[in-house]
């Protein structure tokens, strides 16, 4: 726990933002540690904590015949591997409450994915690791559900919880996000992160020849909806990106790429730096009389 509050308190400190960042899904440990490499390369040039994030089960597919990962055991041996070779902490999902003390040993952050956010067991679950627990906002969640979430992790004996908007389901196939939410969130009292790639997916939206339908996505929006989350001031910023899109097993049409992350970070820095998002503003309503 104390190693966890380390963290913590690092990431809830960070200037301008920290950034949880890696491909979708675990495809290969070669592939892996290619990748984990040159995020760390190009944060440690800007200067942003970094938290790689992989998942090694991706449990909420369109499909059943999608590709869903190499699992729990081979899964973790391949982060563990991350965080032994590159010294950088470790963030991944959990869908079910057994896996949760297999991934504590390994996973720095634990993720509770947005169809999940309030699941009790699994949120207590994952609470009882002791290990940072960010909670991603249901697309059907308005944003003042996350405050019972976290508070939910809180009463497990957790204070390690942060809350993650991920853009909000108003018809089919579609997501928007609604800057609004990003401040209603710090009514949860803990850090806010902003889900810059998952926020532009399209359900079940691209239709596959052949028949059948998969997640399509807007990358070409992420840099709009990137600048606008740290111009409001987030905490953090979770995306994903690959070295080939094109190719992607899972979630291609919404993973940055990997090209062109370094120069989107820099405009990010920027624009929180110019930005007062992450202070209030004080209105002054009392008459005024230039």
């Amino acid at each position: 726990m104390e190693a966890s509050t380390g963290l913590y308190n690092q990431l809830k400190a960070a200037q301008p933002f920290f950034l949880l960042a890696g491909p979708n899904v675990i495809e290969s440990e070669d592939h892996i540690l290619k990748m984990a490499k040159y995020i760390k390369d190009v944060t440690s040039n800007l200067g942003l904590p970094l938290v790689f994030k992989s998942s090694f089960d991706k449990a909420n597919r369109t499909s059943s015949k999608s590709f869903r990962g190499p699992g729990l055991e081979e899964g973790l041996k391949i982060l563990e591997r991350v965080k032994t070779v590159y010294d950088i902490p470790i963030v991944t999902d959990v869908h079910e409450t057994s896996q949760c003390e297999a991934v504590g040993r390994v996973a720095d952050i634990i993720q509770i994915p947005a169809f999940l956010c309030r699941q009790t067991d699994l949120l207590v679950a994952a609470a009882k690791t002791g290990r940072i627990i960010n909670i991603k906002k249901g697309q059907f969640c308005s944003p003042s559900v996350m405050a019972n979430s976290a508070e939910k992790v809180r009463l497990a004996g957790n204070e390690n919880v942060m809350v993650c908007e991920r853009g909000t389901m108003f018809g089919y196939n579609d997501l928007i996000v609604d800057p609004r939410n990003l401040e209603w969130l710090r009514e949860a009292n803990c850090p806010v992160v902003a889900d810059i790639t998952h926020s532009l997916q399209q359900p079940a939206g691209k239709k596959l020849e052949g028949g059948g339908v998969a997640s399509g996505g807007l990358r070409e929006l992420i840099p709009c909806i990137a600048r606008t989350c740290v111009a409001v001031g987030v905490d953090g910023i979770f995306m994903e990106v690959h070295d080939d899109p094109l190719s992607a097993p899972v979630d291609g049409p919404t993973q940055w790429p990997l090209r062109h992350l370094e120069e989107l970070l820099e405009e990010l820095i920027s624009i929180a730096g110019a930005s007062k998002g992450k202070t209030s503003f004080k209105i002054d309503l009392t008459p005024f009389r230039p």
